[in-house]
């Protein structure tokens, strides 16, 4: 069974209720046949990255890049997926005030390198998300899942 695996930093409440909408796009009952599995950025393990069909990844913009929980875990991951990983879908999805760009570019490069490709548009919200948001959240998680249906 294909397995999508969310890697995702969350922690404040805007972006719990992007993480949540994603996760239920995921999950949908139109969605059959792949397993979801989600992991905190600060615990994912190159394993879990390895044992992944596809991702999708949600971040805090801080400081005008990605939060340093998922920059942690693609150093832990990056050398150990480089080879292996190569040609699998991702979705990403930001949520910040402003420097939310330099968030995108240095998730964008990192994927880049590893050879993953970009199955939807990124999400991108700026303060409380509205419901257009929240659905966009919910497509990017059914987007990715429905990419690894066969």
């Amino acid at each position: 069974m294909p397995r999508l695996l969310i890697v995702h930093h969350t922690p404040s409440p805007y972006t719990q209720e992007m993480f949540e909408a994603l996760l239920s796009g995921a999950t949908a009952p139109e969605i059959e046949g792949v397993e979801v599995v989600r992991r905190p950025a600060l615990t994912v393990s190159p394993a879990d990255m390895l044992e992944a069909d596809g991702y999708v990844l949600g971040t805090p913009a801080n400081l005008g890049y990605m939060s340093g929980a998922l920059k942690h875990a693609f150093d832990m991951c990056y050398y150990p997926c480089l080879d292996s990983t190569r040609g699998r879908p991702f979705g990403l999805y930001i949520h910040g005030n402003e420097g939310t760009e330099g968030a995108a570019r240095g998730v964008d490069s990192i994927t880049t390198g590893l050879g993953w490709v970009k199955a939807a548009e990124t999400v991108v919200v700026s303060g409380k998300p509205s419901t257009a948001d929240i659905e966009s959240c919910w497509e990017l998680g059914a987007t990715v899942a429905a990419r690894l249906m066969g």
